[in-house]
């Protein structure tokens, strides 16, 4: 079973071996809806096709000596009955596609955003946000066309093809002739116009999750772009990616413009005619007969002309499925444990001989150290030395590759992830708030209600308080997607007052506290001491103040701890640690 780190009790499961065993996994899921568009289907041509035989047998009455008024009158209603039905059965058929194609949709939707949601950092690390995007929004609705009108239109001109066959062959065996080798050359055709449309809707897929990424990534970094006056290149690099995508589509109109049933439809008309004329005049074939299979002739129209659209959206489909099936079918190196180790934390941390590396590239070497519970850990060291990624080893954001690390003496990937998660909180530098109201984004590490109070009372603690109630809607402002209505100061505090929320056993700090000014720090640092008393600490920082209140100091360089004590014992023997002592006592001045 494939790994994640998340995984919902109400997913249903998909076959992901193949893209065609997925969507039929997911259109299995609505047998009724799938049944019911079967039998409508069959019904709608069955009756579709009787309408040029109860005509050309109307034909015959008109021209036989013994026509009557009723016997008009009983064929004209047979045909305006069978036209009534057709249409109520039609209907039917067209609401259970539209359900079957909808459904279908809003499961891979689902699938695909619970699939994300447990696909670990390294993964989301390589992808551009654009192009899950066009995956998640454009490549879904792919699907639902696909489905409706795409699918539902060719089952139903497969099924008018072979019921006209069936119907000509009752009429009279010798007519079969010309419409079976139309439906010969019709396959044949039909299969090398997919298999030029294939690659060309894949690369039209794919073409436009590049575009889509490009435009979002300078809409995320618009202000980057203002600032260094980058507009003109923007416009020539999108310009370049929209022409690739009207070329591709070009592409695939002059792979549809040499669609050829339509040509052999119409050689076969002509052909059926006179071989109609032929079988009339040798005394074999009625009038009426005639009119029938001409009649049923014509409805062969139906699948050469509508193959041609409808292909087309199946094949876009089925290219963005193939999107969405690489995606979930991208295995992550963590897995969520879910009956692993589960208790409440009592914060003992050791790291022993732990290693790990980006993509082989070593970023920790051997690193070792005990932090008992409740004792501040600060981590100190030049910028690339590997601090941060010390710190998302805790929680599992990554795996270590050699070495082990235990929490209250049990290895952290013999947690259960979601147990290992909910009791440590980190806060980092940049901040990462949601387009929501101010209450939803401290409480939201809580993924529960909870009670305002509580939200009042952490914001009060991380000093969030008096500038929230400063807004007009107080706890209820909506502030800006990932907080940008905010200063960087007001970002962090709630960002603090979240994790305090949280009540962590764990707490990890990444230069938390950059963007806040010392009087305000001082005083959230006194809250978060006194919130923090008897909880393990892991603190980033370039706060002088901050680092001479920590129990152990851990100097790190290229990714190896080569001292580890306290700050007078550091500042004794330690020259690197004098050094970065000397360079943030010069650099970092308490504010007067």
């Amino acid at each position: 079973m494939r790994k994640q780190e998340f995984t919902s009790i109400n997913t249903q499961q998909y076959n992901q071996t193949s893209t065609t065993h997925w969507i039929i996994s997911h259109i299995l899921r609505y047998k009724g809806y799938s049944t019911l568009f079967i039998i409508t289907t069959l019904l709608t041509n069955g009756l579709n096709a009787t309408i040029p035989v109860v005509t050309g047998a109307a034909f015959d009455v008109i021209l036989g000596s013994n026509a009557s008024h009723p016997q008009l009158l009983r064929v004209a209603l047979s045909i305006l009955g069978l036209v009534l039905l057709k249409g109520i059965v039609e209907i039917i058929a067209r609401v259970s596609t539209e359900f079957l194609g909808k459904g279908l949709a809003r499961d891979a939707r689902d699938e695909l955003y619970v699939g994300l949601l447990g696909k670990n950092q390294t993964f989301h690390n390589r992808q551009r946000v654009g192009d899950l995007m066009a995956r998640a929004t454009n490549d879904i609705n792919q699907l639902s066309n696909m489905i409706v009108p795409g699918l539902d239109t060719i089952v139903d001109a497969f099924v008018s093809l072979i019921t006209t066959l069936v119907f000509i062959g009752l009429l009279h065996p010798q007519l079969l002739l010309g419409p079976c080798i139309f439906t010969v050359m019709f396959l044949i055709s039909l299969h090398a116009y997919n298999s030029s449309l294939n690659p060309v809707a894949n690369s039209m897929r794919s073409q436009f999750g590049r575009l889509n990424a490009g435009l979002t990534e300078v809409l995320v970094g618009i202000s980057v772009v203002k600032f260094t006056v980058q507009e003109d290149s923007e416009i020539r690099r999108f310009s370049a990616n929209a022409q690739h995508y009207r070329d591709l589509f070009v592409e695939n109109g002059r792979v549809q413009a040499r669609y050829l049933p339509m040509l052999l439809l119409t050689v076969t008309l002509v052909g059926a005619f006179f071989h109609g004329i032929i079988l009339v005049y040798r005394n074999q074939l009625s009038i009426g007969e005639l009119v029938s299979y001409i009649g049923l002739v014509s409805l062969l129209n139906y699948p050469a002309s509508i193959s041609n659209w409808a292909f087309n959206l199946v094949q876009s489909g089925l290219a963005g499925a193939k999107r969405i099936i690489a995606l979930l079918n991208e295995d992550t190196a963590l897995d969520e444990n879910a009956a692993g180790y589960k208790d409440a934390m009592h914060g003992d941390l050791v790291f022993e001989n732990v290693s790990f590396s980006y993509d082989q590239s070593p970023v920790l070497k051997h690193v070792s150290f005990h932090a008992k519970p409740g004792q501040m850990i600060a981590i100190v060291g030049q910028t690339g030395s590997g601090k941060s990624t010390l710190t998302k080893l805790v929680n599992r954001i990554y795996d270590v590759d050699q070495g082990r690390i235990l929490i209250d003496e049990v290895d952290v990937r013999s947690w259960s992830l979601d147990a290992l998660r909910s009791q440590i909180s980190t806060i980092e530098q940049d901040i990462v708030l949601f387009s929501r109201s101010i209450a939803e984004n401290i409480a939201f590490s809580v993924g529960q209600k909870v009670e305002h109070q509580l939200i009042e009372q952490a914001a009060k603690d991380a000093q969030a308080h008096d500038f929230i109630m400063s807004f007009k809607d107080g706890y209820e402002t909506i502030i800006g997607e990932r907080g940008v209505t905010l200063s960087g100061g007001q970002r962090q505090r709630l960002a603090i007052a979240r994790a305090l929320l949280t009540d962590p056993h764990i707490l990890i700090l990444d230069d938390s506290t950059s963007a806040i000014d010392s009087a305000t720090e001082d005083e959230i640092q006194q809250a978060i001491r006194r919130l923090l008393k008897g909880r393990t600490t892991l603190l980033i920082t370039h706060r002088l103040s901050q680092i001479r209140q920590a129990d152990l100091i851990l100097v790190m360089r290229q990714g190896e701890i080569i001292d580890q004590g306290t700050h007078e014992e550091l500042l004794a023997r330690c020259m690197m640690y004098q050094r970065i002592f000397a360079h943030y006592d010069i650099a970092f001045l308490p504010e007067l």
